[in-house]
């Protein structure tokens, strides 16, 4: 099974696109490091306080991929520097 999840999320501190992306960066990099995971801005590059990240795992066991999303979510809100707005949850297979 998996579970993607797209995550809006708004960087309130940006004043710029790089200082956007430094944050993107960041929170990508770390995931990435941290759960077995894919990861990626999917949307909205060009404005600096906004974000679309889309998140996916693969598990056989539905509970097991519905665990590292939540953890995934809650490393992104440790991260002071943005806040994440809208969450959508979808199932394949």
């Amino acid at each position: 099974m998996i579970l993607y999840v797209e995550i809006e999320c708004h960087i309130y501190e940006a004043q710029s696109l790089k200082d956007k992306r430094a944050v993107i960066k960041k929170v990508i990099h770390r995931l990435q490091n941290s759960f077995n995971i894919t990861i990626s801005e999917l949307d909205y590059q060009n404005l600096w306080q906004r974000s679309l990240i889309g998140i996916a795992t693969l598990s056989q066991d539905r509970q097991h991929a519905e665990q590292v999303i939540d953890a995934c979510l809650a490393r992104i809100d440790s991260f002071t520097e943005l806040e994440y707005r809208t969450i959508e949850r979808q199932w394949y297979g």
